[in-house]
């Protein structure tokens, strides 16, 4: 996939598969929603969570986005990433907004209560991607490749 079309599809989805390193070793994975800010994607999480302590022991995940049933629909977009686990309570209750009422922008005041009563307990984590790997089966099917 080309920038753009990565920049589209990130920005379409919702729901990662984030992979840290555990104490033993082996992949953990698990599913996040996320946002798009700045070409990075962004996500809360709970700060008690595995995946949040494997992140403090070393800050690096995998994260993959994928679409499509059949095996012509498939694409997604890989990416190896350095972790930043933050914890202001403001930066945390901004990334729910997306999921707000409708999507995103603004939250009735009583979801922003709830946001910022959260907001304590999770942190946000932003990914940035030190590589990226692609894959668009629709374009097998077109005789694009």
């Amino acid at each position: 996939m080309s920038d753009a079309e990565v920049a589209a599809f990130l920005d379409e989805e919702r729901t990662v598969i984030c992979a840290t390193i555990g104490r033993d070793g082996f992949a953990h994975l698990m599913p996040l929603w996320y946002v798009m800010r700045d070409d990075e994607v962004w996500s809360w999480t709970f700060a008690k969570s595995q995946k949040v302590r494997n992140l403090e022991r070393d800050p690096r995940a995998t994260l993959q986005v994928e679409a499509g049933e059949q095996y012509p629909e498939l694409r997604g977009v890989m990416l190896k990433c350095d972790v930043t686990v933050h914890r202001e309570t403001e930066r945390v209750a901004e990334l729910f907004t997306r999921y707000g009422q409708g999507g995103p922008g603004e939250l009735e005041e009583s979801v922003r209560e709830m946001v910022l009563q959260q907001a304590p307990k999770r942190v946000a984590l932003q990914f940035r991607a030190r590589s990226r790997a692609t894959w668009d089966h629709r374009k097998l099917a077109a005789g694009v490749y």
